[in-house]
């Protein structure tokens, strides 16, 4: 029983130690890799989901809007004041085949304000080529919209901006959309801070290690208490065997 409660013990203990190799992370990105405007091309591919630490990345592309597609979001907070974001599909230039990437271009405070600006914003969108810098930010992943409001968006998802876009006939979308720094329009900056760094300590594997050290020292427990029961119940029959001699 020793043997097995040492063999259980040390698989324990191995896992205890893997944990506590995933706890800490040996070589955490530095604390302004985010910080440096990186072409878009060069940070994620199209169709590809973002990863973790480039999350908030600062990204550059270029490319012209496409008429019919400055769409508006709601429910948008910039700095804790809600409002509304205008948006645009942003057509790639110098790709293999037809690209686009969703663009939050700027808050507005009201409704009237963000469709005011569409309507300028469609009427400078003629083709021309700009530069759009911002953070680059996951998508939120779309939600049904209300029954009476089939055309309403309250999540910032390129998804969801797809099924309302035109020319999308063989269309490579990036997953992720890109908040810019500048706004056009009339529109206010949307407010985008640098991500908050990551500790490079996992509590949480930490956690788990100390569970896993606390079963290793349990499996010892039970071998005691099994190895004191037993020896108790011998020390119970060699005194039931002594007591009728001595009488």
């Amino acid at each position: 029983m020793l043997l097995l409660c040492l063999v259980v013990a040390g698989v324990f203990a191995w896992l205890g130690q893997w944990q506590l190799g995933r706890a800490i992370d040996s070589n955490p990105p530095p604390p302004d890799l985010t910080e440096s405007v990186t072409p878009i091309d060069q940070v994620v591919k199209p169709g590809q989901y973002l990863n973790g630490p480039l999350v908030g990345q600062r990204v550059q592309a270029r490319g012209s809007w496409v008429p019919g597609d400055f769409l508006v979001v709601s429910s948008r907070f910039n700095d804790g004041a809600e409002g509304y974001w205008v948006t645009g599909q942003l057509r790639l230039s110098g790709t293999a085949q037809p690209t686009s990437l969703a663009v939050a271009i700027g808050w507005a405070r009201d409704e009237r304000a963000a469709k005011a600006a569409v309507q300028r914003l469609e009427e400078t969108a003629a083709g021309a080529e700009l530069d759009v810098t911002g953070r680059l930010i996951s998508d939120e992943g779309p939600v049904a919209p209300p029954q009476d409001q089939p055309n309403r968006m309250d999540r910032m998802s390129p998804a969801a901006l797809l099924g309302f876009w035109h020319d999308t006939a063989g269309l490579d979308v990036y997953r992720p959309y890109l908040a810019s720094k500048t706004p056009l329009a009339g529109l206010t900056a949307i407010s985008s801070p640098a991500p908050v760094q990551q500790s490079p300590i996992n509590w949480l594997n930490i956690f788990y290690a100390i569970e896993w050290a606390v079963f290793a020292g349990f499996a010892f427990y039970l071998w005691y208490r099994l190895a004191k029961d037993a020896w108790e119940r011998e020390v119970e029959e060699f005194e039931d065997r002594v007591a009728p001699e001595a009488i």
